[in-house]
């Protein structure tokens, strides 16, 4: 039943060989992977008029220089990532820069604060789109929790069923959203230009003089508008996703992004300024344009609409990166080894399942009221930014290939930039990103621990080929020892093994062609006096193969009047918090193995000592 539930959800499993088909096209990706940063259209004009308003209505002209300003960071981010797909096309994105370049503490912290950041991006994101639905159905906002958990399951579920189902369905309410802003925009300067439209409110000439306006003023103005930049690094995450030539496609894909969010961005900005737009607690910069322009007619609501559906998929673009980028840091012995493994439809299952399960208990602490986060939000973002800005700086002057320097003025001009958005971002709002200065170094110490268990675990696992393997008396049964490598817990389990029979044979699952033929190399040289049997699974399942391998075994057996034992190798760690960090596959096999008459399962379990 629960089988049959999972195949309707998820879809059928796919083959290893069919990952190619799981790649994204260039126009799927932009919606996949930009979400976050063009829904940031939606809050980002309306940031900078949130602070200058304090300054008075006349203070509001200053919002063209301020974006202005914060179009130049664009600009260099996009250049600047742009050149990190080319310079790493494994993905990985800042983590990968800033460890390389660096040091490992650098690149750590960097993949600890995008980690965090994509969880809080599915908060916020989801937390804004029902705000966005209770506001317009008002019965359902004291069940706004509820209603916000129910999408983030939906949204999790389309991301388990692989990237290009999720792509395909949500690449209609970007573009959807694209469209929208773009007849706002070119509505307005229409009415602007031809006068057929009246200001909300008469602007303020550009140059006007304004009382208690500093220099340190303008600054927190625009870093508050700096939040519109939040998701430009998604892409350079997520490399692997795209469809070969892969960075060439995520480039365009990524100066698409660029382009298309610029132009929004600073047409709202300009249109918010000419027609006199006043933010307010109640209405959004977005609604009073558009209801001034269109009035409340049923083409009002339709913009309404796609703005809360764009600030909900924004959540999706914490999905596509933070899987990937959780690969790349276990793939580094950094995370759990289980964020390593893909599931039935080729896609990283256990970071999107952990991903969605931690903004669920996100909305619950914070009761889907995620405004005070945003700050934080907004700070881990560029926390990363800068660590990439830096790490590109070092590496074009190790490496000064040709063109080097203009490459490295960008990135330079990025990291000023970067670095002085953080430094104001501490003075003006400490009290609500100060936990920043807290998780960063409890989740990079977390990832030193997991990194020092990992190479523990490595050094007595390790098998000295040089090593005899003993030779014990033998017997007549067939004993089968399933191995998932050349190990310390393996050559254990075949001495034991071979003091019970002569007839032994070992099993490994391999889920590629490669696979198989690097074990078999390794195994014909390791030479431990046991014939090996390399089954490959299409679809990644060790639990299947080896079942029907030991049913084949059991029927030949039956025949001879011989007993079939499978030993399983099995270590156990010393604390049992380390266990969680190692997959359970041997659980599972047992399980299967259990509905087998007469089939002894033994277990040659290996104690760590550290």
């Amino acid at each position: 039943m629960l089988m049959k539930l999972k195949r309707l959800l998820i879809g059928r499993p796919l083959k290893t060989n069919e990952s190619s088909n799981q790649k994204l096209n260039k126009f799927k990706a932009l919606a996949v992977l930009s979400s976050d940063a063009l829904s940031s259209v939606a809050y980002g004009p309306e940031q900078i008029l949130i602070v200058l308003m304090a300054a008075g209505s006349s203070a509001l002209w200053f919002s063209l220089p301020i974006s202005l300003g914060v179009l130049i960071l664009l600009i260099a981010l996009v250049l600047s990532y742009r050149q990190i797909i080319f310079a790493y096309p494994q993905g990985g994105g800042a983590y990968m820069v800033a460890k390389e370049n660096l040091g490992t503490n650098f690149g750590l912290t960097a993949g600890g604060a995008l980690l965090v950041d994509y969880i809080l991006t599915v908060a916020v994101s989801i937390s804004a789109g029902t705000d966005a639905i209770t506001s317009a159905f008002p019965s359902l906002h004291e069940h706004s929790v509820t209603v916000a958990v129910v999408i983030v399951v939906i949204i999790t579920i389309l991301n388990l069923r692989g990237l290009t189902d999720s792509a395909t369905l949500l690449s209609y309410p970007v573009y959807f959203f694209v469209l929208m802003m773009l007849i706002i925009i070119g509505g307005g300067f229409f009415a602007a230009f031809t006068g057929h439209t009246a200001p909300i409110h008469q602007h303020a000439a550009v140059g006007t003089p304004v009382m208690g306006v500093s220099l340190f003023f303008l600054l927190r103005a625009f870093s508050s508008g700096c939040s519109a930049l939040t998701g430009v690094e998604a892409i350079s995450n997520a490399i692997p996703s795209f469809k070969d030539p892969a960075p060439k496609n995520a480039a365009r894909t990524l100066l698409m992004m660029g382009g298309i969010l610029a132009a929004l961005l600073a047409g709202i900005v300009y249109l918010a300024y000419w027609f006199g737009v006043h933010p307010t607690s109640d209405q959004t910069v977005l609604s009073q344009l558009s209801s001034n322009l269109f009035g409340r007619t049923f083409f009002y609501y339709i913009i309404q609409a796609s703005t809360a559906l764009i600030l909900i998929l924004a959540a999706n673009t914490g999905y596509s990166a933070f899987p990937l980028l959780a690969f790349n840091l276990a793939k580094d012995k950094y995370m759990p080894r289980p964020f390593k493994v893909k599931g039935d439809r080729l896609g990283f299952s256990n970071g999107i399942l952990t991903l969605g399960a931690l903004s669920i208990l996100l909305i619950i602490i914070f009761e889907g009221r995620t405004e005070n986060l945003i700050p934080l939000y907004a700070v881990g973002v560029f926390i990363p930014f800068s660590l990439s800005q830096t790490g590109m700086i070092v590496h074009w002057i190790k490496k000064r290939p040709k063109g080097w320097q203009g490459k490295l003025m960008i990135n330079l001009l990025g990291a000023l930039i970067c670095y002085l958005i953080l430094v104001i971002f501490f003075l003006t709002k400490f009290p609500q990103i100060w936990p920043v200065l807290i998780f960063v170094p409890i989740v990079v110490t977390i990832f030193h621990k997991i990194h020092e268990h990992y190479m523990l675990v490595a050094q007595q696992l390790r098998v000295d080929f040089s090593d005899p393997v003993p030779t014990i008396h033998v017997s007549d049964n067939i004993i089968v020892v399933p191995v998932a490598g050349i190990t310390k817990v393996v050559e254990q389990s075949l001495t034991y093994a071979k003091s019970l029979s002569g007839n032994v044979v070992a099993v490994f699952v391999g889920d590629s062609p490669e696979a198989i033929t690097k074990m078999n190399q390794e195994w014909n040289e390791w030479d431990p006096g046991v014939r090996l049997v390399a089954l490959h699974s299409p679809y990644r399942s060790i639990v299947s193969p080896l079942d029907k391998f030991i049913s084949t075994v059991k029927y030949k057996a039956d025949m001879r009047g011989a007993t079939v034992t499978v030993v399983f190798p099995q270590f156990y760690t010393k604390k049992w918090w380390q266990s969680l960090l190692h997959n359970q596959s041997g659980v599972l096999i047992k399980a299967s193995l259990i509905r087998h008459k007469d089939v002894v399962i033994a277990t040659v379990p290996y104690h760590f000592k550290k």
